[in-house]
């Protein structure tokens, strides 16, 4: 651009400056250097057991460059992923390739080093994402020294694998009843945590001991710690274990009324995961100001999420009140962080004393270990009643499935924050729900199957239809109905030259059972001799027939009779009708005479 720009001028640019610098090479050199990841922090990275060194060096240089601002790895974890997966393509080309530097690898080292993962049982999709780590340093390798690689090999790493990554395994959400017993021991110990704070470490029994805590006091309120070395711990410390006083886990006593510990995590991401439903990324990741736009008992929690890639910045709106609230406890959060982040000036929200060098800490790493302990400690266990192996990342598809479970599978209500075709894959079709789509599914069924059976009426029933209530609109003759005057063998029916089987005012085709699958058929308790006599009968062919042959021929109508007929009826009115069919000469369809 030429000359200082000025107001109301335009811009004028010279020829030079669209002309692109070249690419700088890279100048380091070694395979031991720290990268400042733009989230998480530091990462150690040491490549110094690696072999071939020109190689190492070569991935070394790809790992640093992509890690660099606008490149393709952003977080301190997923650098880490990049570093493992480097380490098993050198153990692999150790084995198998004569490769000395990047110039020498070939496409089959490529097409190798997937073989191998296959070979070792690695899943298709986590081989994908193995193999694409390789491919993407040397694609990066590529682009910083072009020409280099050769010419076959670079057209292998146009594309990550010729054979198919599958489907992902959604991750599975907790029980209703794991996440009750999750919520309960969260809320307890939350509960704990914010009485504890503010509160004086105990009531000095006499004025030394009251003037030992003070210094300590006085200590921490000015440093913001206090070393297990330094002379007022010591005296404190050896005071309370003369007179009898619990020493075990002084330190932690005596820094938990100023400080969050990390023992109090677990139960504040648990809490705060299954009430918002935030990824539990998100949930490490809130900042001090992510509160925003409160409204009528409500607030927005602002937050970052780093996989939506060109859409990071995302908004969440919850409820805000008490500590049971989201809104009220990232607000309690805040306030009683705030001594701790006078000595650790951050933007996170998790700021806590821990035990180790520094002893104050911001930020989460992975709690496993923590969040193991806290679990056991309050005895949770899983469905089978074993001891529960808590993943904080299904908090979130476990707070979609009782939402999904609320709003009873309405997809419109259902699908916040997602189309509903995402909602519906991501967060309905997961193994914890399949019971209860299986469980739809057969309700839905069993009611097709049961309308489009005949109507049973109980002696109270026909006693309503014929004082003219609760009767379908279709039938106009009740009482011809009801009083035989429309028989045929096993019901009464509402529309012989109506049959849903054949067309309008032809007579019914159907054989005498096809009553039992006819929405035209009405059985009263009149005809109960009859049904009676038909089932003796299908239970006799029971003698002369495979039992898949009957099932196929006379199973259906048994199940009629036997699971939707009977049991409308009293065992009284069925003995009397059975008695009837035994005493009285019924009149037997050709198809059913002995």
């Amino acid at each position: 651009m030429r000359g200082r720009p000025r107001k109301g001028t335009s811009v004028r640019f010279a020829p030079a400056d669209g002309v692109v610098p070249a690419h700088a090479g890279d100048q380091l050199l070694g395979l031991r250097f720290n990268i400042e990841a733009r989230h998480g922090g530091i990462v150690e990275v040491d490549l110094t057991s690696l072999s071939p060194r020109a190689l190492a060096i070569a991935f070394a240089g790809a790992v640093r460059r992509q890690a660099e601002l606008g490149g393709a790895l952003g977080a301190r974890c997923t650098i880490m992923q990049h570093i493992t997966a480097y380490r098993k393509f050198f153990a692999y080309l150790r084995a198998h390739s004569h490769a000395t530097k990047p110039a020498d690898l070939r496409a089959q080292d490529i097409d190798g080093f997937e073989a191998s993962l296959e070979a070792g049982g690695m899943t298709p999709i986590h081989r994908h994402t193995v193999l694409a780590k390789a491919i993407l340093a040397l694609r990066s390798i590529d682009a910083d020294q072009p020409g280099l690689l050769d010419d076959k090999l670079r057209h292998r790493l146009s594309y990550t694998s010729a054979q198919s990554a599958g489907r992902s395994q959604p991750r599975d959400a907790y029980s209703p009843f794991v996440a009750r017993q999750l919520r309960d021991a969260a809320r307890a110990d939350i509960g704990k945590i914010f009485r504890r704070i503010g509160r004086p470490l105990d009531e000095a029994i006499d004025s030394n001991l009251r003037s030992a805590v003070a210094d300590v006091e006085a200590r921490i309120a000015a440093e913001g710690k206090i070393e297990h070395s330094d002379l007022a711990f010591k005296r404190l410390y050896f005071m309370r274990l003369r007179r009898g006083l619990p020493v075990s886990s002084f330190s932690e006593d005596v820094h938990n009324r100023h400080h969050l510990l990390a023992t109090d995590l677990p139960p504040l991401l648990t809490f705060l995961s299954l009430e918002t439903g935030l990824e539990i990324e998100c949930c490490k990741a809130l900042t001090i100001d992510c509160l925003q736009s409160p409204e009528s008992g409500t607030i927005e929690i602002r937050y970052i999420k780093r996989r939506a890639r060109g859409a990071e910045q995302k908004r969440l709106r919850v409820r805000d009140g008490g500590l049971g609230t989201p809104g009220g406890l990232i607000r309690k959060l805040i306030e009683v962080t705030s001594f701790t982040r006078r000595f650790l000036p951050v933007e996170s929200l998790w700021v806590y004393h821990y035990k180790g060098r520094g002893q104050l800490r911001s930020g989460i790493d992975h709690p496993h270990q923590l969040v193991d302990n806290w679990v056991a400690g309050h005895g949770i266990v899983d469905d089978d009643r074993r001891p529960l192996h808590l993943v904080l990342s299904r908090l979130r598809k476990t707070h979609k499935a009782l939402w999904y479970l609320k709003t009873e599978g309405h997809m419109a209500r259902f699908a916040v924050g997602h189309t509903p075709e995402i909602a519906a894959r991501h967060y309905a079709d997961i193994p914890s729900l399949r019971p209860l789509h299986e469980a739809t599914v057969a309700e839905a069924l069993t009611e097709v199957v049961a309308s489009a059976g005949p109507i049973v009426l109980s002696p109270d029933s026909e006693s309503l239809w014929r004082e003219g209530a609760d009767a379908p609109v279709q039938i106009n003759n009740i009482p011809a109905l009801l009083d035989g005057d429309q028989d045929v063998w096993l019901a009464a029916c509402a529309g012989f030259q109506n049959s849903p089987f054949a067309e309008a005012g032809s007579p019914c085709p159907q054989p005498f059972w096809g009553c039992l699958e006819c929405r035209n058929a009405v059985i009263t308790a009149r005809k109960l001799p009859a049904i009676l006599a038909f089932l003796d009968f299908i239970e006799g062919e029971r003698a002369g027939l495979s039992a898949a042959d009957w099932s196929i021929k006379f199973g259906r109508a048994h199940a009629r009779i036997t699971q939707q007929i009977l049991p409308v009826f009293s065992e009284r009115l069925i003995a009397q009708a059975r008695s009837e069919a035994t005493q009285q000469s019924l009149y037997l369809p050709p198809e059913v005479r002995p």
